[in-house]
């Protein structure tokens, strides 16, 4: 307490210090101004093995108990100083690209030709998958990447692709934003896909924009910032599992690709509800539960009922005929009907029981 100013001091300079040298390496690995500043401020705290050299120090005498204890202080003080910095260091980075006017395509020309073509941002598997299929429908593309080694390699084979942050204004209006038709943002930072979403949108209304994500709870966040249709990970990756699920239930395929196809028209409405439940996850991840197909058959006191009436939970969906359907609570089940539902062994037991109960009471 009694040095508290100087250790403050000492602290902040120290931010400084780390901040401008890490900056100083990402501007020379070629990196763009809003990621020089995010990594300057993420790596600007002293780092924890800092504290096996101090104690080695001490241990040594190199260091005085006064200067080690003094040293342990302005550690914890950049610490606990690096999760606030972290917090605001997108609004920072933002700021200081702005302000620079940093021209984040290197050796780009305006695409003048270009109309009603498709921008692809990030050149990983899923931009390159979408590249791919542009090109062998003649679609007209350009890509925008922040990897220059990837940018290097593709270039020279020909790829429209190009060095650019595609949170910059500039940027996309380089890649002819005003002109595009349709817009993939295929990266995996969160905040960003969110920036470049919202200005796309603000420079052109009517261009249709396919955002990836890799968490959940960013679908409303983009589809409210203008993205048209929002892809995430998770779901898609349920998706894939439970198709594969209702495979081992022989369940035809043209039902199956109705269903996943159902699933994605409805923006995962589905899994939204089924995530809901305490027996699975947004990955659909069977924690130690089951699944069972249970048909409803003739004479059932089920037919006629809905699944609300009934108080049946974790239905998946009901195979009806030819059709595949939603487990809506409304829905009136009907002889014949065959659902999917999942859940403990024990409840689901109780479930079969119910449904396959006729009129007699005797259950089939």
């Amino acid at each position: 307490m009694e040095n508290t100013a100087f250790i403050i001091a000492i602290s902040i300079c120290i931010i400084l210090i780390k901040a401008i040298t890490s900056a100083l390496a990402t501007s020379i690995i070629g990196l763009p101004m809003r990621m020089v500043v995010l990594v300057s401020l993420a790596l600007s705290q002293v780092g924890e093995f800092s504290f096996i050299l101090s104690k080695v120090g001490l241990d040594s005498g190199i260091l005085s108990p006064e200067v080690y204890q003094m040293f342990l202080d302005v550690t914890v003080l950049t610490m606990g100083a690096t999760a606030f910095m972290i917090a605001i260091s997108h609004r920072v980075a933002s700021g200081f690209s702005q302000l620079s006017r940093y021209d984040e395509l290197e050796g780009v020309r305006r695409q003048h030709k270009l109309r009603d073509h498709l921008i692809i941002v990030g050149f990983g598997v899923n931009g390159r998958n979408v590249a791919m299929a542009a090109r062998a429908k003649g679609i007209p593309y350009v890509v925008a990447d922040l990897n220059p080694d990837i940018v290097r390699s593709e270039s020279g084979n020909g790829e429209p692709i190009y060095y650019g942050d595609a949170t910059q204004e500039s940027v996309l209006l380089h890649l002819g934003i005003a002109d595009a038709r349709v817009m993939v943002v295929a990266i995996s930072d969160p905040v960003a896909t969110r920036q470049i979403v919202e200005m796309a949108r603000r420079l052109n209304k009517d261009i249709f924009i396919i955002a990836r994500t890799r968490y959940v709870q960013e679908v409303e966040a983009l589809h409210m910032l203008g993205a048209d249709v929002v892809v995430p990970e998770e779901y898609e990756t349920s998706v894939k599992i439970f198709a594969k699920v209702l495979e081992r239930y022989q369940l035809s395929r043209d039902d199956i690709e109705r269903f996943v196809e159902d699933m994605r028209a409805g923006d995962y409405t589905l899994f939204r509800s089924v995530c809901e439940e305490a027996y699975c996850d947004a990955n659909l991840k069977l924690m130690g539960k089951v699944i069972y197909t249970i048909r409803v058959p003739e004479g059932s006191t089920a037919a006629g009922r809905t699944l609300d009436e009934l108080g049946i939970e974790g239905v998946l969906a009901i195979n009806r005929g030819d059709e595949t359907l939603k487990p809506i609570g409304g829905l009136r089940l009907q002889e014949g009907d065959v659902l999917i539902v999942i859940g403990p062994s024990d409840k689901m037991r109780e479930v079969e029981r119910m449904l396959t109960e006729t009129a007699a009471g005797s259950a089939r």
